[in-house]
């Protein structure tokens, strides 16, 4: 059964099917570059899936050719040739910081286990919003880039965090400074990508996965996030403390009384994320 979800603009598809929320960015015509439709789409619709109980996992691709081509050049552009009125550069940063916090602060903090599946290029920031899932899974002809230089920017939507604690801190300067693009097979090798599939077989792989992911313990796959979240920043005594409350929770769960009983039985367990 397919739920189809509102995001209030045809720029964003949304529905849900077998416990998997799958997100498709929609402009493909400009292989789905962020607008100003588009981007406050994908906040509230990250926010409203964080809390919704239907949703095991999340899925984020997009239409047509490309996964995202980060923002709108020529929109950006527009903005900068109308000073009137312009606001301060603080009141400028904050609200730039609002919205990236809102988009892949909030889709990085899901509790869900969140994919993104690259049918082609993602750069600047919608290599962002790849780098701020869980799972990557690409087109084999599919490439990113950070590409931030190439329009003299400096990078935004936590690429310099996400790209840093994948590939380490020299191969991030590298790839920030060259802008060069990585094809599939490297992005693979790199750890960018966890999986690398023929073009035509890229959703069917893709939701095959979010579907396993959806029907497996929801609320220790949230507490495992925690987890290798905390272990970016804190030492192991911190560490340590927080698995120890992190599986004395996930113990207290149906799905882990579920997960013995079948054990016992024999059989697959059927978790509820519960």
């Amino acid at each position: 059964m397919v739920e189809p979800l509102d995001t209030g603009t045809d720029e964003l598809l949304a529905h849900i099917e077998e416990g998997v929320a799958v997100l498709t960015l929609n402009r493909p015509q400009v292989r789905n570059a962020l607008s100003d439709t588009l981007s406050p789409a994908l906040r509230t619709t990250i926010a409203s899936l964080r809390n919704d109980a239907r949703v095991r996992a999340v899925l984020v691709t997009g239409a047509g050719s490309a996964f995202c081509a980060g923002g709108d050049v020529k929109g950006m552009g527009a903005r900068r040739s109308n000073p009137a009125n312009a606001p301060s550069i603080e009141e400028v940063v904050a609200d730039q910081t609002r919205r990236q916090m809102e988009l892949t602060g909030a889709l990085y903090a899901l509790p869900q286990p969140t994919i993104a599946a690259l049918p082609g290029p993602a750069a600047g920031a919608g290599f962002s919003i790849a780098l701020a899932c869980d799972l990557r899974i690409m087109a084999a002809s599919a490439f990113v880039t950070t590409g931030f230089g190439n329009v003299g920017l400096s990078g935004d939507y936590g690429a310099s965090f996400f790209l840093t604690h994948l590939v380490g801190t020299a191969r991030a300067r590298e790839l920030f400074f060259s802008g060069e693009r990585v094809s599939a097979e490297s992005c693979e090798r790199l750890g960018i990508a966890n999986r690398v599939v023929p073009d035509e077989r890229l959703m069917d792989e893709a939701l095959a996965w979010a579907r396993r992911l959806a029907a497996g313990p929801t609320v220790a796959y949230g507490l495992m996030k925690a987890n290798l979240d905390r272990a970016l920043h804190q030492d192991l005594p911190a560490c340590l403390a927080g698995e120890a409350e992190a599986v004395v929770r996930s113990s207290q769960t149906e799905d882990h009384r579920e997960a013995v009983r079948a054990f016992v039985e024999k059989r697959p367990p059927r978790f509820e994320g519960r």
